[in-house]
């Protein structure tokens, strides 16, 4: 008799699920090829036969629990670049800027905006909208602000916390805001690559979070959450948990942005949508 007509799960089947229940990702059977390519260097690291092998040392082995928080880190999918979906930032500029400003018209001293990119890959969305609110403090307006930046990915927090890209990401940054935010090196070890300055990377920081977490160790009164292209990744019931549990975050008034195809799937009570991509909390 086939193993599958017995119901039994194999190395590749009990995989997929051990991803969809830590990082919420769902991982079809079509995504076989994909999961084998992004493993083979540890199969080859490891000297094993193939992919099943590995997974099998995986999921049954002792003390792999550091190999498993790098294998997250190999399927996580981290496409990201400075300006994506650019419109949410002009929104950020010209709207919910002054809109949380004035609800925060009677606090003493200069208000502060805070904002959360919920899923940040190594930082290019939170330094984006850094350098927005920069700008928006060189044209005058009197606030402070705080970004944080989480994702899965231990390496791609640690990225954020570097702030090193290549020059070739910088293709979206308009050319003014390149002079102003990023600083090269002549040194030949870091030959074609830029940093955040530090006036702007004290804005930001990034740690570790794992949107399945049943509770978040964030403030309750963020001005803005960046979720974007994120939800496509989970199931109906894991979509609905992730943007019930981030909307607790957002402040009265405050707002939640998603990616262009996730704005069907935020059904939160308490967030009515006021754009396509952007819902803001009653």
């Amino acid at each position: 008799m086939n193993v599958m007509d017995r119901g039994v799960k194999t190395h590749s089947d009990r995989f997929r699920e051990l991803i969809r229940n830590i990082t919420g990702i769902s991982l079809p059977a079509s995504k076989v090829v994909m999961i084998d390519q992004r493993l083979r260097r540890r199969v080859v690291a490891f000297d094993l036969p193939d992919t099943e092998s590995y997974l099998q040392l995986l999921l049954d082995g002792q003390g792999m629990e550091a190999e498993l928080r790098l294998v997250i880190d190999l399927i996580t999918t981290n496409t990201t670049s400075f300006f994506r979906e650019s419109e949410h930032f002009d929104f950020l500029a010209k709207e919910a800027l002054p809109v949380r400003l004035a609800a925060k018209g009677g606090a003493a001293g200069r208000p502060r905006f805070k904002l959360w990119s919920a899923a940040a890959s190594e930082g290019a969305e939170a330094y984006t909208a850094a350098m927005v609110l920069a700008e928006q403090q060189k044209r005058g307006v009197q606030f402070d602000f705080a970004i944080l930046g989480t994702d899965i990915s231990a390496r791609m927090v640690e990225r954020g916390n570097e702030a090193i890209y290549s020059v070739d990401q910088l293709s979206t940054v308009p050319p003014e805001m390149v002079k102003r935010y990023f600083m090269s090196s002549r040194h030949p070890s870091v030959a074609g690559k830029v940093r955040v300055v530090p006036e702007l990377r004290r804005y930001v920081r990034f740690r570790h979070l794992n949107l399945m977490d049943e509770t978040y160790r964030v403030d309750r009164d963020v001005d803005l959450i960046f979720l974007r292209n994120v939800l496509i990744y989970f199931d109906a019931a894991d979509q609905e948990r992730v943007v019930a549990r981030l909307a607790q975050h957002v402040a009265p008034g405050g707002y939640l942005v998603v990616g262009h195809a996730e704005s069907m799937v935020v059904r939160s009570s308490g967030l009515k949508q006021v754009r396509p991509t952007i819902f803001q909390k009653e």
